[in-house]
């Protein structure tokens, strides 16, 4: 049997790696071993662990969508917590996961001021979003951590899932913001930032928004 360090393993951007047959401890010590200040992101179910190394391409969308719903919360008024990519865990469902962004909602008056979570006892974030998922790990442990609600940006699509009888089912309306055509909206933001670049676009969301005087 070969032993590896982790300092050893090389992942390139857009690439991610696959460890089977990986015991709760076995994950514990290598999380502890990354350390939290890295760009590679995981994912781990049923002992297979995922680690991804994202492109530029992904954090720029990322960072995109999340501002398009910090903006949405702001102007309807809606406070949040945001955790960001914090990672997610727990032992009794042998799942973790860091999304790209998550946001506490409709239980983020439980979650202000906390620094560290627990699944035992914390309800998971109310919604977590994630671009270019092409894992069924990623999936399968944001189901066993029964996260609400789901949006997976892949292949310039936007796709939200809810959480219904244990399984997620693809919807078209956001149950956080219902009647608000965040699938065409997200890809014209997108979109536009391409040829007129972040803030702008932005900027004309915000206006957009306050535009349709869009209310839950």
């Amino acid at each position: 049997m070969i032993t590896l360090q982790l300092q050893q393993l090389d992942i390139p951007l857009g690439q991610r790696l696959l460890i089977h047959h990986l015991n709760w401890e076995q994950f514990e010590e290598i999380i502890t071993e990354l350390g939290e200040s890295r760009a590679a992101r995981i994912a781990y179910h049923q002992e297979t662990l995922e680690i991804r190394m994202p492109t530029p391409e992904h954090e720029i969308d990322k960072e995109i969508i999340s501002d398009i719903v910090k903006i949405l919360l702001e102007e309807l008024e809606i406070d949040c917590e945001c955790f960001g990519s914090t990672t997610f865990k727990q032992a009794a469902m042998k799942s973790g996961i860091e999304p790209d962004q998550c946001f506490y909602i409709q239980n983020q008056t439980q979650m202000r001021g906390k620094r560290r979570i627990d699944l035992s006892i914390d309800p998971p974030p109310d919604l977590a979003i994630e671009v270019d998922v092409t894992s069924k790990t990623q999936m399968d442990a944001y189901l066993s951590l029964r996260v609400p609600e789901l949006w997976i940006y892949a292949r310039g699509e936007l796709k939200i899932y809810t959480l219904n009888s244990g399984e997620y089912q693809q919807v078209t309306t956001s149950p956080t913001f219902p009647g608000f055509p965040l699938l065409d909206q997200i890809t014209a933001v997108l979109t536009q930032t391409l040829t007129e670049g972040r803030s702008p676009a932005l900027r004309a969301f915000r206006q957009h928004l306050r535009t349709l005087k869009y209310t839950l």
